[in-house]
């Protein structure tokens, strides 16, 4: 027996033959196809469950991103990360 723990879709039960893996691993698997957009939509999905389940509305939601959008930026440019090194 495989245990998830993992938020699904409400329909997953009656197709679970077809696929145990998680959204963001479907994503990153046609991430290089044209369902991309299909596994984006899932996601998108997954985080508008996620916010109602801790009681945010989607517009709240979106006002928050927007609000952090403005203030730190967006990730359009794809930066990443390193290293950061502290100056003593």
């Amino acid at each position: 027996m495989i245990i998830y723990n993992k938020l699904v879709r409400d329909r997953i039960p009656e197709i679970i033959q077809e696929s145990g893996e998680e959204e963001l691993k479907e994503y990153l698997a046609a991430s290089k196809s044209k369902e991309v957009i299909e596994e984006l939509a899932d996601l998108l999905e997954v985080i508008y469950g996620l916010a109602q389940c801790h009681g945010f509305s989607i517009k709240e939601l979106e006002t928050v991103r927007q609000c952090k959008k403005y203030k730190k930026g967006a990730f359009d440019k794809r930066l990443f990360l390193v290293e950061v090194h502290k100056k003593d």
